[in-house]
């Protein structure tokens, strides 16, 4: 190879490495008080890469076999029955947690991808020294600004599942919690600064986790985004004034992810709201009022008693980022599958825990399926209420009844059915937003 053709080439092989590193869709795409949003098992996530003959079907419904376990701690925190518990180790599959968002604990800043988590409170992180925790941990002794809080302080009294002497103030606040309905976490409350993008949150309180026990907790730890007081919203109440936003991207996009908005700026200037209703035995949990559901042109008809919002019982509807198909309680959900059927050809056939499968042929005459709340009516986009088979010969309705096993009161607005849609939560104001974007 002569000379002008070796520097020819060399010229395009580094712009090409230059481009790759230039088009990194992995890389953090914090800006301001902005963060990316991955899914728990896109290119960008080191916790559960899909097999090469993995579908999008076998994948979701994979995550949503762990819904039932998701219901029943959803309705465990509503009964006011939560005990300490514990959380999964990190070698086990993640099987609660669909999206991650990567901020940094300490100072200096030590990288950690947490699971969002709009209905807990508490931020977890596992620590150094952890028992059945994963291979990464946050290290205290590295940070300069860490420190630990003892009973005496207000942040403990907060902690759920706390454990202090009856008597004296100097000793390490304890606690212990649930997650997931088959996990727990023992934990120490501690304070030490968090980053998230550009935003340096000083003496921020998180379970300093020692010990881990189930199969749901979240490898690298969980920030929650819930309405407590020791969550993420209410410790930094006067830099983001009570707003967040996120954009959850499609399970398709392996290589994408969406993003977390905090704060007042940036988020949209006109987004169609409903009220959030606020239920004082279970405060940290998103409910709204969803009023009514149509298919296609149908109104269903619901006795009013399933969707009725009732603080006493936990009844009624709720956001959440957990949960990955939506569920209604048995008799909404029978009614709408039943509407549904009458407007698609049959056959119908189940999958996993989809019920209303039928021929891919068909999915021309598949209904637009509407969610009606106070205000705000939102009809669901064809990707979010229909999933494939891996074969792609089937086309299933994605949702199902609230399992028979747990407190069938509380309906779930489902992450599957909040993709490529910006939901907007103004605790401040007490209203929930949703706009359609393309999160990806």
């Amino acid at each position: 190879m002569d000379f002008p053709t070796t520097i020819t080439t060399l010229f395009f092989f580094i712009l090409l490495i230059s481009s790759t590193k230039a088009t990194d869709l992995c890389a953090s795409k914090s800006d301001g008080s902005g963060l990316s949003v991955i899914p728990i098992y896109s290119k960008c996530s080191p916790f559960m890469q899909p097999q090469p003959d993995s579908s999008l079907a076998n994948t979701v419904l994979k995550m949503a076999s762990k819904d039932p376990d998701r219901l029943k701690y959803l309705s465990t925190l509503l009964a006011k029955k939560a005990t300490p518990v514990p959380i999964a180790p990190g070698q086990q599959v993640l099987g609660v947690g669909n999206y991650l968002v990567r901020v940094k604990l300490g100072t200096p800043g030590q990288v950690m991808l947490m699971v969002l988590d709009t209905s807990n409170d508490a931020a977890w992180a596992p620590c150094s020294g952890c028992t059945g925790c994963s291979s990464t941990t946050f290290f205290p002794t590295n940070s300069t600004t860490y420190g630990p809080l003892d009973c005496s302080t207000a942040q403990c009294t907060q902690a759920h599942g706390l454990s202090c002497p009856a008597t004296g103030t100097a000793a390490a606040c304890l606690f212990n919690q649930s997650y997931g309905g088959d996990s727990s976490l023992s934990a120490n409350l501690v304070q030490d600064s968090i980053t998230l993008g550009n935003d340096v949150v000083p003496n921020f309180a998180f379970g300093c986790i020692n010990s881990i026990s189930g199969g749901s907790i979240p490898p690298q730890g969980l920030l929650g985004l819930g309405r407590g007081s020791l969550s993420l919203l209410s410790q930094t109440g006067s830099l983001y004034s009570g707003v967040f936003s996120y954009c959850l991207p499609s399970f398709k996009s392996f290589f994408f992810s969406g993003s977390l908005k905090l704060g007042p700026v940036g988020q949209p200037k006109t987004i169609k709201t409903t009220p959030l209703l606020k239920n004082p035995r279970r405060p940290s949990l998103y409910y709204v009022n969803l009023t009514g559901i149509s298919v296609g042109r149908v109104p269903v008809p619901i006795a009013p008693e399933l969707l009725a919002f009732d603080p006493n019982t936990g009844a009624g509807t709720i956001i959440d980022s957990g949960t990955v198909i939506t569920r209604f309680v048995q008799p909404i959900y029978n009614a709408v599958r039943d509407e549904f059927r009458k407007q698609v050809t049959g056959p119908f056939s189940s999958l996993g825990a989809f019920d209303t499968c039928f021929a891919a042929t068909s999915e021309a005459s598949a209904p637009v399926i509407t969610l009606h709340f106070t205000g705000l009516d939102l009809k669901l986009p064809v990707e979010n209420s229909l999933i494939h088979s891996s074969s792609g010969s089937l086309a299933c309705l994605a949702m199902a009844a609230a399992p028979n096993n747990v407190n069938s009161v509380l309906n779930v607005i489902a992450n599957l059915q909040q993709q490529n849609l910006r939901i907007l939560f103004d605790v401040a104001n007490s209203r929930l937003g949703i706009a359609r974007e393309l999160c990806n």
